[in-house]
């Protein structure tokens, strides 16, 4: 499902300020979503993450381990780019989240201070309710303990009692729901191979489910996704690319055909 058809880019502000000063907003008009996997590939630097976040703001996403995109003072530019951008939709859905790499530890400790303070309460309420019938300390605990039940339920015993990719993995797999639209920047960070073909598997189901990724990424597994649009950022344009074109898939090609000509050259 295409929920995000395109995005246009009104007329900039005559400033040299970023992000204005990227030479992709001076080239770029128009960014049209075809597939329902888009890739956003090039070098540091060319602009994915900022037009990604600066997306994430214009279609007012929920952000997963952050605030929200009107009030995260690390998305200040990608606000005021935002004002430019005119979306097109097929079908708005406000299902769906923005997830920057960086974001998912603070949320993965943020949700474990929740499970701490949710325990620390009930067994306040367990003292306060000694002597006192079984019913009336069930009742106060009610509340509290669905909650840390539906926490448990959701991610276990916490994010950070699995290994950065299990945890990164399962946070997915928890957050996703059909007819979502989702932002993931370089979301391979902490993954390794095997958890990025995990992380595969999980975005096909949700494309199974009408689901929307757009997703800015450095690695070839990711990359390789069937049937996705890849679109490159090098060269100050965002241009259509064929995964064996890509200098992130030839460099690693080459790379792990000979590695010891590599390292010698360095």
């Amino acid at each position: 499902m295409i929920h995000l058809q395109s995005v246009q880019l009104r007329p900039l502000p005559d400033t040299r300020s970023f992000p204005f000063s990227l030479p992709l907003l001076l080239t770029s008009k128009e960014l049209r979503f075809e597939t329902p996997v888009t890739l956003l590939v090039g070098e540091n630097g060319t602009g994915k993450s900022t037009f990604l976040e600066g997306l994430a703001c214009a279609a007012e996403m929920i952000v997963v381990g952050s605030e929200s995109t009107k009030r995260d003072p690390s998305l200040t530019h990608a606000r005021e780019l935002a004002k430019y951008f005119k979306l097109t939709w097929t079908k708005r859905t406000k299902r769906g989240f923005f997830l920057r790499a960086e974001d998912f530890f603070g949320y993965a400790k943020r949700l474990n201070q929740m499970r701490a303070e949710m325990e620390s309460d009930l067994l306040e309420i367990d003292e306060e309710y000694k002597g006192r019938s079984d019913y009336a300390r069930d009742l106060a605990r009610s509340s509290t303990a669905g909650e840390l039940g539906s926490l448990r339920r959701r991610y276990g015993e916490g994010l950070d009692a699995r290994s950065h990719g299990e945890s990164f993995v399962a946070l997915f797999q928890s957050r996703f729901v059909p007819d979502g639209l989702y932002l993931l920047d370089e979301p391979e960070a902490p993954l390794s191979p095997l958890r990025q073909l995990a992380l595969i598997s999980a975005i096909k189901d949700m494309v199974a489910q009408n689901g929307q990724f757009i997703i800015v990424t450095h690695s070839p597994i990711l990359m390789a996704y069937p049937d996705a649009t890849i679109l490159d950022f090098d060269g100050g344009e965002i241009r259509p690319a064929r995964y064996d074109d890509l200098e992130h898939v030839r460099l690693m090609r080459d790379f792990l055909q000979d590695p010891e000509a590599f390292l010698r050259g360095l």
